[in-house]
């Protein structure tokens, strides 16, 4: 079976998706030690984050789409937050089965806690970059995630 060739954007793009694998994991070991103290981890801060994003509680299903995360994963992490009362669910008017989550007091000073300490961090992070570049990169990454969704979109469940 012969190996179709990379276009050079294509060979350029298998680069920096490499990266963006090391630097996603350099952020969740990151976001993790950043809230250790707060008892979060990267994973439950952002679920947390997710919730308090949203005008009105959801369903766990959406939460998920809304972070392109698994349902299930989502599912456990927020049965963890409300076994530690950091969220609770509520009954949901339009489907029985699918509850709502809402942060509960706790939660949302934990969230609080967790963007005090992230302000100072992302500071740092930032240092050296010209905010036209970070604006450039997020157009990059948008433009790339419009692209894989209308691939997954077209290619079905498969």
């Amino acid at each position: 079976m012969r190996k179709k060739a990379r276009t050079p954007a294509g060979e350029f793009l298998t680069d920096v998706i490499l990266d963006l694998f090391r630097l996603n994991s350099g952020l969740l070991t990151a976001g993790d030690r950043l809230v250790a103290g707060l008892g979060l981890t990267s994973a439950r801060w952002q679920i947390l984050g997710a919730i308090s994003a949203t005008e009105r509680p959801q369903p766990v299903a959406w939460l998920a789409r809304d972070l392109g995360a698994n349902r299930q994963n989502v599912q456990r992490i927020v049965n963890d937050l409300a076994e530690d009362g950091l969220v609770r669910f509520e009954a949901n008017p339009h489907h029985r089965r699918a509850q709502l989550v809402v942060l509960t007091d706790a939660g949302r000073q934990a969230f609080d806690a967790a963007m005090s300490l992230q302000a100072p961090w992302i500071n740092r992070l930032s240092d050296g970059l010209a905010v036209d570049d970070i604006k450039a990169a997020h157009r990059v990454i948008m433009r790339l995630q419009a692209n894989l969704d209308g691939m997954i979109e077209a290619d079905g469940p498969n």
